[in-house]
Formats: structure tokens, C-alpha cells, sequence
């Protein structure tokens, strides 16, 4: 395995340009593999670390300055990712105020196609009031989705395989911590075998601190055209699913189709149990895909139900302009406030020197065949049991109304 160290600070270590090709690292018969790292300049994208890399048919762009996000990608000519009003981006952290708008600041960075939300919570914004020795209160807004997108990585490194499959990986860590408060190290690998239309994202987060410390983590995987249009269908195996409030009950029935992109639409959230494959190599593994009205386009992420337990489904079908995408997002727990997740147990407790691991695969499927294979393969899991819908929010996945 070859070793590209980029940044490490524990080193004082810090390339700002890196390229290297497939000829260079020995690929047999393909010059089109690449791996590149530039500083992007102007604008609120000042001084925004890219790593792009491309496996000579999938091609991604990994953010160190954004906690090891991913920025876009592509995959057989088709586009991933979606058109954010953030047309800036990717941004800088320096330029996002995540205690704004009521805790809705975060929202100023969000362009990307997976950004992960945590690390000591997600989900809405709320508000936790303490009481001080002294008799006075204290009162702190937890902002949307937590910090962890808005941390640069402090250690940095592209490692190439050398005997085949010759897979290509980014890693990065990131530490969100702070003095009285939670001290957690993810430890991100990014990785693709070259010629394949597939990445993997793996995690793992330590405890660093001399006592336990509570995780939630959130992959907010974002899809727009050309896998989200018109008529694409959202299809997992669902053992329960729960609209998470009034307006997500508004499009319960068909709530799997997807509508064109309309001007002042709101958005619609809805919380999912997926079941797994029962045996072979696949136990213990789910899967969700999106596919295009034609359904010779997909996109599927494959996880573990036991690292991630939690699924939503995002519906944000606004204007072109207003950022028409949806979300697919495997999770440790819903996205409601932190003190609500915790009740009903949807909360990671890292003991001293604990870890958790968290692991999802993308796959980019660009033909019919493929597509029809995927469904057939939700459709056998599912055979397993009839899901479950509820027709309102209900106990224990949202608040009731």
C-alpha cells in the first residue's frame, strides 16, 4: 500500500497540491485514473481543500475543510450530487455561522452530495437550559445537524493499493471536541476500486475523553437530476414507516413517487425500519435506492441495520432554483432534537476508549438490467414481511400531533 501523506498536523505537514495518475502508480491499461488535491480560491470557497479523485469511471471530490464530506461526482457521464442554492461552495466554515437564524446557520454551507451530520447530535435545532451553582440559568441552542461537517480534518492521506483489486482511499480524521464537553475522533475512509461504479464510505469514531461520551451520526446522502425527477420512485424494504409530521401525512399515499420541481414546496420527512437479507454473505445488510422515471438510472446505498438502525427519507421537490433534491439518510437515530432521540434510546454511548463503526456503499447503477436487479432484490427481502405504514406520527419515531 502507498502512502500520500497531505496533512498532518501533529507533523506540521501540509501539501497544497498533489497529482498522480494510474500510469504513475502502475495501473495496468488505463491513464485515465487520477488523484488530485488543489486549494480552491475566491469567494466564500477561499482557501476549501479538494481531493478529486477518479477511478477512470466514477469520479468524486473529497472536502478535508468540510469533515471529509463529498462535494460531487459523476459516474458514466451522469452527475452526482444536486443543484444547492449554495452556488458558492463549496464553503469555507469560516463563513458559516452555525448558531444563525436560530440554530439554522449550518444550512449556509449545504451544497454536497453526502455531508454527515453530528457528532454529539443532529437533527432539528433545540434548546437545553442549565441551571448554574450560582441559582442563574443558562440557555444554549444546539444548532441543525450538529458540527462535525464544519470541522477540517487535522490528518490527511491518499493510500493506493498496490496488488490488485488496486483500491483507491481518502483518508481523513476529524476531532470535534471541546473543553467540558464530548471529545470524539472520526476516522474517515473513502475508498473505490478503480474501474468500479461504486464508493464506500467508512467511520470510525473514538471516544478520547476519560469518561463515556453519547454519539449520533446522520449520512445525508443528496440526489438531483438526473436520478431525481419527475416520476422517480423511491423503493427500500420496509418493515415500518412513519411520517414524521402533519405536512409529511399530506403525501402519505404515492409518498414513494416523486413530483416535478415546484416553486414553494415544503418539505416532507419520513422515518423508516428496513429489513435486511435473513442469511448468506448479505445478513444483516439493507439496502434504498432511487431510480429515474425510465428506470435505466439508480443510485442504492448499502449498510448494516446494526451500525445504522435509523433511516429518512427527505422529499425537498422545490423549484430548480430553491434546491430540488432528496435526501437518503442512513443513521444511528432520527433527525428529531437530541433530548427526544435519547428518551427512546437512539443514542451511541462510546465507554472510555470505545469505537463505533459505521460503514455505507454507494453504487451507481446506469443501465435497465441493473435497475431491475435492484428491485428484484429489495422485493426478495421484503417477501419476508408486509410493511408497516402508519398514517400520522407516532411513538417512539416522532413526536405525536
Amino acid at each position: 500500500m502507498a502512502t500520500f501523506v497531505l496533512t498532518d498536523l501533529s507533523r506540521d505537514i501540509w501539501v497544497e497540491s498533489f497529482s498522480i495518475d494510474g500510469r504513475s502508480l502502475g495501473f495496468p491499461g488505463d491513464r485515465r485514473i487520477s488523484i488530485r488535491k488543489r486549494r480552491l480560491r475566491g469567494g466564500r470557497r477561499e482557501g476549501v481543500d479538494l481531493i478529486e479523485v477518479d477511478n477512470g469511471r466514477l469520479s468524486f471530490a473529497v472536502i478535508p475543510t468540510r469533515g471529509m464530506g463529498i462535494w460531487k461526482g459523476s459516474c458514466d457521464g451522469d452527475r452526482l450530487g444536486w443543484d444547492s442554492p449554495v452556488t458558492d461552495g463549496p464553503v469555507n466554515p469560516a463563513f458559516v455561522n452555525l448558531a444563525a437564524a436560530g440554530g439554522l446557520g449550518w444550512l449556509d454551507g449545504f451544497d454536497e452530495l453526502l455531508v454527515r451530520c453530528g457528532l454529539a447530535w443532529n437533527g432539528a435545532p433545540f434548546e437545553v437550559k442549565d441551571r448554574k451553582p450560582d441559582g442563574s440559568e443558562s440557555n444554549t441552542i444546539h444548532n441543525l445537524h450538529g458540527k462535525v461537517a464544519n470541522i477540517p480534518a487535522s490528518y490527511v492521506a491518499v493510500h493506493v493499493a498496490e496488488e490488485p483489486p488496486y483500491e483507491i482511499v481518502v483518508e481523513g480524521h476529524v476531532t470535534e471536541a471541546h473543553l467540558f464537553g464530548p471529545q470524539v475522533r472520526m476516522v474517515a475512509r473513502t475508498s473505490t476500486p478503480p474501474g468500479s461504479n461504486r464508493l464506500t464510505v467508512r467511520d470510525e469514531f473514538v471516544n478520547l475523553k476519560d469518561q463515556p461520551v453519547d454519539l449520533q451520526v446522520l449520512y445525508h446522502w443528496n440526489f438531483g437530476f438526473p436520478f431525481l425527477q419527475e416520476d422517480s420512485r423511491f423503493a427500500a424494504p420496509i418493515r415500518t414507516m412513519t411520517p414524521r409530521d402533519p405536512r409529511a401525512v399530506e403525501g402519505l399515499e404515492g409518498y414513494e413517487v416523486y413530483g416535478p420541481p415546484r416553486p414553494g414546496y415544503a418539505e416532507q420527512v419520513y422515518f423508516h425500519e428496513l429489513m435486511t437479507h435473513p442469511s448468506g454473505p448479505e445478513a444483516g445488510r439493507t439496502m434504498a435506492m432511487l431510480r429515474n422515471r425510465g428506470g435505466d438510472k439508480a443510485v442504492v446505498l448499502r449498510y448494516r441495520t446494526d451500525e445504522l438502525p435509523c433511516f429518512t427519507l427527505w422529499k425537498n421537490t422545490a423549484g430548480a432554483r430553491d434546491g430540488y433534491v432528496t435526501g437518503l439518510e442512513p443513521a444511528t437515530n432520527y433527525p428529531n432534537p437530541l433530548p427526544f432521540e435519547k428518551a427512546r434510546g437512539r443514542v451511541v454511548a462510546l465507554p472510555v476508549g470505545g469505537r463505533h463503526v459505521a460503514e455505507t456503499t454507494l453504487e451507481v447503477l446506469t443501465n435497465a438490467p441493473a435497475v431491475a436487479d435492484a428491485q428484484a432484490e429489495i422485493d426478495r427481502i421484503q417477501s419476508q414481511a408486509r410493511p408497516v405504514v402508519q398514517s400520522s406520527p407516532r411513538e417512539p419515531f416522532a413526536a405525536e400531533s
